[in-house]
């Protein structure tokens, strides 16, 4: 990453942080703080707005996604794959994306993903 999109990120990050503090629930600033976080490298900070989200969205198989995304970096493949299946039973399909998605690079190396995602693709 250039120095200026470093920049970029650190704005965006204080400007997301800043709306937080009036409104600690505001779906819309976590989710792309969490994203944030994650394109930085701060993978523990990214997981903890992931469970916040997971709390205010218990229905969103998106929000269950990301979160198996935050576990995965952290090397947490058991939590990781909980939250996967969660997604999915969600509604979460974007299974194409769960092939290449660098996130999941950990939990992709894991015997419990590879026969979840097999018996995914035959249904």
């Amino acid at each position: 990453m250039v120095k200026k999109d470093l920049e970029n990120i650190d704005f965006e990050i204080n400007f997301c942080e800043g709306l937080l503090q009036k409104n600690p629930d505001f779906v819309e600033a976590l989710t792309l703080l969490g994203e944030l976080y994650t394109r930085k490298g701060f993978y523990d900070k990214g997981l903890m707005i992931d469970k916040k989200l997971a709390c205010l969205q218990p229905e969103n198989g998106v929000v269950f996604y990301n979160l198996a995304c935050s576990y995965s970096l952290l090397g947490d493949l058991e939590n990781s794959f909980q939250a996967l299946k969660k997604a999915i039973e969600l509604g979460y399909d974007e299974l194409a994306n769960m092939l290449v998605d660098e996130d999941l690079k950990n939990l992709r190396q894991d015997k419990r993903f590879q026969e979840y995602f097999s018996s995914l693709e035959q249904k």
